[in-house]
């Protein structure tokens, strides 16, 4: 098997540049509505073994924060053959209710993270309002146990696991991390939510909630210097533009048009 990236369209909604974009009215541009997809993401090695970068929101969070649910995440799993069981790591890009929403879903397996988040999320400063908006108190709670019952492993800087490299930004958030994973024709730069849209990094216009100004800026650098050899590709983590980009689906499926297949156009 060659290794495989899906990117899994579980969630969506309208936004407005306004309610996106930091300080938007500094751009003398009209506010406009746009559409918000929520995605995370299958990364399958040659051997079949699953790794989950993010594992989404849970469905009834969605809803108290009117977020359109199109699959649950575990339900996706299935229609890819995988069952969640079988998962034997989680990658957390960063611990935002649409990231870690369904951790205590997937007890088995492994959570790999930042120290800096991880130490910022379970520390004196995340209930702030600024920084809490974007979280449950419940789910912070589940990542503190996962914490104290072993299953988190945690680095700084940049790490390996097997082909896949996790590299800590920050900006978004404390300890923010993007991912390379091998896929068919070359490597796809994971972003998340280093890179909500593709206009932050092309126009320069950072996403609203931000830990680090600085550290979001030079993210976006970072990412377009990993995303500038012609066999990588860039993977937004809330474009509705990234199921345009890569047009591939898991088809049979019965969500076909939700299992995005991430690879390098030929």
């Amino acid at each position: 098997m060659n290794p495989q990236v899906w990117a899994v369209r579980y969630g969506t909604r309208t936004t407005t540049h306004a309610e996106s974009y930091l300080n938007w009215h500094v751009y003398g541009e009209p506010d406009a509505p746009f559409a918000m997809d929520y995605f995370f993401w299958v990364l399958r090695d040659a051997a079949g073994a699953v790794t989950l970068l993010d594992c989404g929101f849970d469905p009834a969070v969605g809803r108290r924060r009117n977020r359109e649910t199109l699959v649950d995440p575990l339900d996706a799993l299935g229609h890819l053959g995988i069952d969640p069981d079988a998962v034997g790591r989680i990658v957390v890009s960063h611990a935002h209710y649409d990231h870690i929403g369904n951790l205590d879903r997937l007890p088995a397996a492994e959570v790999v993270m930042t120290a800096r988040e991880l130490e910022f999320w379970t520390g004196p400063h995340a209930g702030r309002i600024q920084f809490a908006h974007s979280t449950e108190p419940a789910e912070l709670a589940a990542l503190a146990r996962a914490r104290d019952d072993g299953r988190i492993t945690t680095f700084e800087g940049t790490l390996r696991l097997g082909e896949v490299t996790l590299i800590e930004v920050g900006g978004h958030t404390p300890g923010q991390l993007v991912a390379l994973a091998p896929v068919p024709g070359g490597r796809a730069v994971l972003a998340a939510d280093a890179l909500h849209f593709y206009d932050e990094r092309d126009r320069d216009r950072p996403f609203f909630v931000v830990a680090d100004l600085e550290a979001m800026y030079a993210g976006f650098d970072l990412l377009g210097e990993l995303a500038a050899p012609e066999d990588h590709v860039l993977v937004a983590g809330h474009d509705a533009d990234v199921g345009r980009r890569f047009p591939g689906r898991a088809s049979g499926t019965g969500i076909d048009d939700l299992l995005i297949r991430i690879e390098v156009p030929r």
